[in-house]
């Protein structure tokens, strides 16, 4: 399978350790966690691994500016705004804003980093960024700037090949370390990462569960979300793909407050986990996912599997500005 063009943007392949305390702890499947917040600094986490992809696809239409949404502390936004810097663009971000807007964590990198910000209303966010942002793009273009759109999390069809390709990464390294995972769990947030690694997974044959934590929305939501960005990731191929939307697992409940809303047991776990094993996990994502993968073990809902590989996605950034909610002594 030939797959669209990219460029290297990423600190590739990420180590894959075992989590030998944790594992201990749930006398149950072995943990290994894939190290992708390790994929650069400013660029660190998933949302790299697919912007390899997205902005190849704008060089390639001669494009000189990189427009892309989130939240305040969204961290595929400052990923983009340091690509963008790195490659000489320019950068525009429309974030949404609670009306939290300290300059901390990713949202103070953004600037650091020279990206054009924009800020919006959570009501404007939900219902009308991609319409800010095509009429950023129209402005641009009248003062001879050529941008182009990424979607929020770089999740779309061009952009699920960065999970392709990391599938490909794993597959190789179980080779080399003599493991097979027979489940993959990751944090959802927009979906684009899950439908890398479902794509790959179907197209290379290679049966493992892959298992998403959302955390926003629900489990229906993000079956038909995963579902559009498989679509169009295949038009990119002219792969006919046939799967049930059933086969999408999402593992829903851990949400919690709301996207981006940390509760105090999911803080505590944070920090249990950094003692533990010596790793951050950040509260938007990681944190989030990874206290609902070890919930599900203790349930019994994931004994079945023998190696249970997490996908740290990176994040590490949104803790700063939470870092007053964290009680210690």
């Amino acid at each position: 399978m030939i797959l669209p063009e990219h460029i290297c943007l990423a600190n590739t392949p990420t180590s894959i350790e075992r989590l030998d305390k944790v594992s201990a702890q749930l006398n149950g499947p072995t943990i290994y966690i894939k190290r992708d917040d390790q994929t650069g600094s400013e660029v660190s986490g998933n949302k790299v691994r697919k912007l390899e992809f997205s902005v190849k696809e704008a060089l390639d239409q001669n494009c000189d500016t990189l427009i892309t949404c989130g939240g305040l502390q969204s961290n595929h936004a400052r990923a983009t705004a340091a690509v963008a810097a790195k490659l000489g663009m320019s950068s525009w971000l429309v974030l949404r804003n609670q009306g939290e807007e300290v300059l901390d964590g990713n949202y103070f990198i953004d600037r650091l980093l020279g990206a054009k910000i924009q800020l919006i209303t959570p009501e404007q966010y939900k219902d009308n960024r991609m319409e800010i942002m095509e009429n950023l793009k129209e402005q641009l273009s009248k003062e001879n700037r050529k941008a182009y759109i990424i979607p929020e999390g770089a999740s779309n069809g061009i952009g699920a090949f960065g999970y392709f390709k990391a599938m490909k990464e794993i597959l190789s390294q179980e080779e080399e370390i003599k493991v097979k995972f027979d489940a993959i769990c990751i944090a959802v947030g927009s979906g684009g990462t899950y439908a890398g690694l479902f794509l790959a997974s179907k197209i290379l044959n290679h049966p493992v569960s892959i298992y998403g934590i959302n955390v926003c929305d629900d489990a229906a939501y993000f079956k038909s979300q995963i579902g559009s960005i498989l679509y169009e990731a295949c038009d990119y191929i002219g792969y006919d793909l046939a799967f049930d939307k059933e086969e999408i697992n999402i593992l829903d409940g851990y949400v919690g407050k709301g996207y981006a809303i940390s509760q105090p047991c999911e803080l505590e776990f944070i920090r249990e986990i950094a003692q533990c094993e010596g790793m951050i996990l950040d509260p938007v994502y990681t944190g989030k996912a990874f206290y609902g993968m070890m919930n599900e073990i203790r349930k019994g809902t994931l004994n079945h599997h023998k190696n249970i590989l997490f996908i740290h996605t990176g994040g590490i950034f949104g803790l700063f500005p939470q870092k007053n909610l964290f009680l210690f002594e």
